[in-house]
């Protein structure tokens, strides 16, 4: 089994995103070992 903890860095979200459903934006650290959900979809 492949390890991948570690192996590739994320970059931290850009300083003036857009955050829905909180009240200050969030970073990386925030969110680790969190499970965590992306949801993108868009308005047509």
């Amino acid at each position: 089994m492949t390890k991948f903890a570690g192996a590739v860095n994320a970059p931290d979200f850009p300083s003036g995103a857009e955050w829905v459903n909180t009240n200050r934006p969030l970073t990386l650290a925030d969110l680790r070992g969190k499970l965590v959900v992306l949801d993108f979809w868009t308005f047509c």
